[in-house]
């Protein structure tokens, strides 16, 4: 094989150019930065005006973020005259999942609590995502990606419900659980939708834009319905600026772009990382005391989220 002969001016020109992200942290990095974005909801929601209904807070952060998702990409708002019949369903069918969820995990926090409805939601969905992929003619799920999403749900769990832990029997409400087991569906179902458009090759951020813009206009009469007043506050605006552009915004338009690299099963595994940076911030900005079993959940849960990052060996 003859050598390369690199004269002056190349060698200047190489270095210039960045070293490019290595292709197996191209998808893990995205989904990640998404999480923690999406992590700091907790604590702007709870410094929303009281009169605020909890479903009319996420449902303001999505229509605001969905429309600027929509908005400020050309292809989001092409993509349902170019694509084909069939994924304009794809696309109908994610735009009702992403309405679905704070319809459906903000009224689970209110009836059970924010701990239980955050396990409920988070821990179901990367197993929902995993069968559904499996039922509707994707990859089957493979023990690595079982054992690993196991141990983060595990870690999830401690670390989320660590404080109830030693505080004997907490009142179940089955409603609630229930409630947070379709958010859990909607995420899964919207990733998954996601995912399988951005691989037939349309760009992720019209994908996204696509959804969400069509989801913003589904919550619309949620907002008009109910007691506005709350939103043009200055707390409220506030909040409601926070929701829909950090983690509606740029949290989802990182979220597509993980997903054109890494498979919905794993992209939803990965943002279990959200209630570990909700716990941290909980800790640092609140003042917030978390117990021992909570500090080994997140130990556990960080472990399995370096496996999953952690590139697949190739076998020879």
């Amino acid at each position: 094989m003859p050598n390369r002969i690199t004269t002056p001016a190349s060698a200047s020109r190489a270095a210039s150019v960045p070293a490019p992200v290595p292709a197996a942290l191209a998808g893990p990095l995205p989904v990640l930065a998404a999480a923690v974005l999406w992590g700091t909801t907790g604590t702007a929601g709870s410094l929303a005006p009281a009169s605020a209904p909890a479903a009319a807070i996420g449902c303001a952060g999505l229509a605001l973020g969905g429309l600027l998702l929509l908005l400020s990409d050309r292809s989001a708002r092409s993509l349902p005259r170019t694509c084909t019949p069939r994924e304009r369903r794809l696309l109908l069918l994610g735009a009702l999942a992403v309405a679905g969820y704070p319809l459906t995990f903000y009224p689970a926090v209110a009836r059970t609590g924010v701990a239980v409805a955050t396990v409920i939601a988070l821990g179901s969905a990367p197993v929902i995502t995993g069968l559904l992929a499996w039922l509707t003619g994707g990859p089957r799920p493979t023990a690595r990606w079982a054992r690993a999403t196991s141990t983060a749900v595990l870690g999830c769990t401690l670390l989320v419900l660590g404080p109830r832990l030693g505080g004997g029997a907490t009142t179940v409400d089955l409603p609630g659980v229930l409630l947070a087991a379709l958010a859990g569906l909607s995420y899964a179902a919207y990733s998954l939708v996601g995912g399988r458009l951005i691989g037939h090759g349309h760009p992720s951020a019209g994908v996204m834009g696509a959804m969400f813009g069509a989801a913003a206009v589904l919550v619309l009469p949620v907002l008009l319905i109910g007691d506005a007043g709350w939103a043009v506050t200055p707390r409220g605006a506030l909040v409601v600026l926070h929701l829909g552009v950090v983690t509606t915004f740029l949290a989802y338009r990182l979220f597509g772009r993980g997903l054109r690299h890494t498979s919905a099963q794993t992209a939803t595994a990965l943002t279990l990382a959200e209630p570990a940076v909700a716990a941290v911030l909980g800790v640092a900005a609140l003042g917030e005391r978390l117990p021992a079993a909570s500090w080994c959940g997140l130990a556990v849960l960080v472990l399995a989220l370096a496996v999953l990052t952690a590139p697949v060996p190739r076998r020879r």
